[in-house]
């Protein structure tokens, strides 16, 4: 590695590790300050919130580690602009790639790296923090509010080898909208699809109404052999509204393979709505690591050719923070348009990545 190089991907390295360790700190304290009170109501311990902290750090690190790694390049790079350094590297010969060489190299690095921690560590962090907030930290009275809330898209495995998707469920009154139930055998063939338009519990069964249920021959796999259409209809299936709370899917405790097997396992089940959803939410899960790379890239040529020494800190900040804004709010629009199923799920995740990483390359193009 040449001298040049060691020099920005040293002058990088550190300046990501400063930067991520003050969102970590303002994460802790923001959080910290705006649940001081359900702390000292619940007199958490030290021992607790340091369990619960240290659980959270791989979620903020994943979360912050695009825009920590964009700082740190529009800082670096903005440095060696003002002080003339990259019109001598110019001037030498060296071209866009070879000047920001080494800093791509870390940033593939880095995307790698978050690409692991959101397989390994994220989704055991996301359920442990939560089950230690829920237990600890979460005042009874938020706890009841938070669960007479009404829950859309609700899925979750059943007894007897069921499948239940529900658009939405009150749990308030025990009233759902949209229910689908698919039964499998021990082979995970369906056996039985139940499809109703609406349901309440009578505290004793679920009462349906608008019913249709389809039996399916065991000889050949997944053909339906009798339709059975019901106005109104008591269903023999054991779980209750506490049930439907208590086994509710988290997407975030899934990784990219059990996301995926999921999908897979169920793609007959006829719920068009909630498996397109989890069909967004797989594909966010592949591309977001590719984000890093690609906000970095739209960010090198703007801070290579900021020419002003005056306020270079706050500037490169200002980009920084203007692209990360973009970049996380097209995002949003785009995976809520393919949950709307206005896009469909691929193209739903990589809209913004292929826009983004189409302007990086047009400025990289039309300035160097």
């Amino acid at each position: 590695m040449r001298i040049l190089d060691r020099y920005i991907t040293k002058s990088v390295i550190l300046t990501f590790l400063g930067t991520t360790l003050i969102f970590c700190l303002l994460y802790v304290l923001i959080d910290w300050a705006s649940n001081l009170d359900e702390f000292l109501d619940r007199k958490v311990s030290l021992t607790i919130l340091l369990r619960y902290y240290l659980n959270y750090l791989p979620i903020i690190i994943a979360q912050t580690s695009p825009i920590a790694c964009l700082i740190s390049t529009l800082l670096v790079y903005s440095n060696l602009n003002s002080h003339n350094e990259v019109i001598a590297l110019r001037s030498s010969g060296m071209n866009f790639w070879q000047i920001t060489k080494p800093v791509i190299g870390f940033v593939c690095v880095i995307s790698a790296l978050v690409f692991l921690i959101n397989e390994r560590y994220v989704p055991l962090a996301e359920e442990t923090a939560k089950q230690i907030r829920t237990e600890n930290m979460i005042l009874e009275v938020d706890r009841k509010r938070k669960n007479k809330a009404a829950i859309k898209n609700l899925t979750f495995y059943g007894l007897k080898n069921r499948l239940y998707f529900i658009d939405t469920f009150d749990p308030n009154t025990f009233e759902l909208q949209g229910l689908t139930i698919v039964g499998y055998d021990n082979n995970q063939n369906i056996k039985e699809k139940i499809v109703a338009l609406s349901g309440k519990w009578t505290s004793i069964a679920w009462k349906v109404s608008q019913c249709h249920i389809t039996s399916y021959d065991d000889s050949i796999v997944n053909a339906p052999t009798k339709v059975r259409v019901y106005q109104e209809k008591l269903l023999d299936i054991k779980e209750t509204p506490e049930d439907f709370l208590k086994q509710r899917l988290n997407i975030g405790s899934m990784n990219i393979r059990q996301l995926y097997d999921y999908i897979d396992r169920f793609s007959n089940s006829g719920a068009k709505r909630a498996l397109n959803n989890l069909r967004v939410d797989l594909h966010q899960k592949i591309a977001f690591p590719f984000g890093t790379l690609i906000i970095v890239l739209v960010g090198l040529p703007l801070a290579l050719l900021t020419r002003s020494r005056k306020g270079q800190t706050f500037t490169s900040l200002g980009i920084a923070v203007g692209i990360g804004f973009l970049y996380y709010v097209s995002n949003a629009v785009g995976l809520a348009l393919g949950k709307g199923g206005f896009f469909p799920p691929l193209l739903a995740a990589w809209i913004t990545p292929l826009f983004f990483c189409l302007a990086g390359f047009v400025l990289i193009k039309t300035k160097f």
